[in-house]
């Protein structure tokens, strides 16, 4: 199978399409509803702003709060999508569609900013290697004060 990051949004549908047959699940305009605006904002949500964001969007589908985390985990379980956990404050969620990142998060007002750096990439593979170690996937989650946020203190 092709990488995520590689398929175009109709191959993305058939694979989903595939996962919810695999799981005895129903493909829903609901469900499309919620990948296509995963899709389409390479936002990063949580379960409560993509409902929302679904709602506004596709006024016409009674798409619950139910169906939304539904569908993310099970996208998230097929490795379609991945969290941030906020500890009590619950997950944000993108989909796996974007070249491997890392990211910075605020602790004062939330902001996630994402970034690449090959140095760091580079580091970590030899830091796997010197310790034997095969690495197969890794995420990296910076936190601290934003800009914005440090110039209000």
């Amino acid at each position: 199978m092709k990488s995520i990051e590689s398929l175009s949004y109709d191959e993305l549908l058939l694979t989903f399409k595939t996962i919810l047959r695999s799981n005895n699940l129903k493909f829903t305009a609901q469900r499309e509803a919620i990948l296509r605006t995963l899709y389409d904002h390479p936002d990063h949500f949580t379960p409560e702003n993509l409902y929302l964001l679904v709602k506004q969007k596709y006024p016409e589908l009674n798409t619950g709060i139910t169906t939304v985390y539904r569908t993310l985990n099970l996208l998230e379980e097929n490795k379609l999508a991945t969290s941030l956990s906020f500890g009590t404050q619950g997950k944000k969620f993108e989909l796996s569609n974007k070249p491997h990142h890392d990211h910075m998060i605020c602790e004062e007002c939330g902001v996630i900013v994402e970034f690449e750096d090959p140095n760091i990439e580079d580091l970590q593979q030899k830091i796997a290697k010197k310790h034997n170690f095969k690495l197969t996937d890794h995420l990296m989650q910076l936190y601290g004060i934003c800009e914005a946020c440090q110039q209000k203190q």
